[in-house]
């Protein structure tokens, strides 16, 4: 069931990623990727307060909360399960972990985005 709830919500996710990001294109222009850093903004918001939330109560079953921080989440923004799982790491006292973990993906990241840039001009 938890992966029928993944994938519905993960869609959904998708489509609510797809509509704000164009809101926030035609509000806001261009000029900087400001889509893509409004629902990353968004998105973890709202993983820090389902998480939060859906923890400290019974208000969703384990399933829905899974489909939600997974599957919604997940489809809306990978960017909120990376701040929030920093953000643990520093709530922990592991500033050092937390650290390495912004650096590590950031760095990372970049490097494999212009690897694969890299790769599909050779292949075109």
């Amino acid at each position: 069931m938890q992966l029928f709830y993944i994938g519905i919500f993960g869609g959904l996710g998708c489509i609510a990623r797809y509509l704000a990001s164009g809101w926030t294109y035609q509000v806001a222009g261009r000029s900087l990727p400001y889509g893509t850093l409004f629902v990353n903004i968004i998105g973890s918001f709202l993983l820090g307060l389902l998480m939060t939330f859906g923890l400290r109560s019974t208000f969703f079953s384990p399933e829905i909360r899974i489909g939600l921080a997974v599957g919604f989440m997940g489809g809306f923004t990978t960017f909120s399960t990376f701040s929030y799982e920093t953000l643990r790491l520093l709530e922990d006292g592991s500033f050092w972990q937390a650290g390495v973990n912004v650096l590590l993906n950031i760095a990372l990241c970049l490097l494999f985005t212009l690897l694969g840039v890299l790769v599909a001009r050779q292949l075109a």
